[in-house]
């Protein structure tokens, strides 16, 4: 009889091993990989008087790609009102009027030059326009950013090379510190851009325009 109770008690012994050994169960102070069953009497639904009503979409207004025929505000607080010449002034919104604009609603002078909107001279006399540089320089020295391109096309079509070289840009590739820090100041890029051209604090894409994909900012300059 008592070899029979030992051969029962080893029986269950190794039946509750196995048990604790099944997955799903806590082992050698494992917890448990299943989440616990929620019981369907403790999930209760939200009153209908808690619940806040759907806010009705508002329509998103197109964004404009032409320059209004209105007056911008404040277009005029740059003018000297007391100037005599100012009552023959063309005011920029008749001026500008149907030009394209960007995103942010500033003139794209690219596009109102391929538009020919505009036809930039080499100058007031009867001076050959030169061909444009067509060359893009790609700048890698832009850590977590894409790389920026700079396309020379777009700047030649009115600029002389005289306008940026060797001052403040040097003919040389990685000679030039550019940083956004200057550019803010109104230094290098930024003597055009934020004045004349669009300005860099809103629109990083059109510079950062080159993929740079598991880069993390190569050498400076572009070739």
């Amino acid at each position: 009889m008592a070899a029979i109770r030992r051969m029962a008690l080893g029986a269950v012994a190794l039946a509750a091993a196995a048990s604790l050994a099944a997955p799903g169960l806590a082992v050698a102070g494992k917890h448990r990989s299943d989440p616990p069953v929620r019981q369907p009497m403790l999930i209760q639904p939200i009153p209908e008087s808690e619940l806040r009503p759907a806010a009705p979409r508002v329509p998103v207004e197109p964004v404009p790609t032409r320059r209004p025929a209105a007056p911008a505000p404040g277009q005029d607080r740059f003018y000297d009102a007391s100037a005599p010449g100012m009552p023959r002034l063309q005011r920029a919104n008749e001026a500008l009027a149907g030009f394209p604009v960007d995103r942010a609603g500033f003139v794209d002078w690219v596009r109102a030059l391929g538009e020919k909107r505009i036809a930039p001279r080499a100058g007031v006399g009867p001076v050959p326009d030169p061909a444009p540089h067509d060359l893009d320089v790609v700048m890698r020295n832009t850590k977590e950013m894409p790389w920026v391109r700079f396309p020379h096309l777009a700047h030649s079509q009115w600029l002389d090379c005289a306008s940026c070289h060797p001052a403040p840009f040097a003919e040389k590739a990685g000679a030039a510190t550019i940083t956004m820090e200057r550019i803010f100041r109104g230094e290098a890029c930024g003597m055009c851009h934020g004045k004349v051209a669009f300005p860099a604090w809103n629109q990083c894409e059109r510079c950062h325009s080159v993929a740079s994909a598991g880069t993390t900012g190569a050498a400076a300059g572009g070739r």
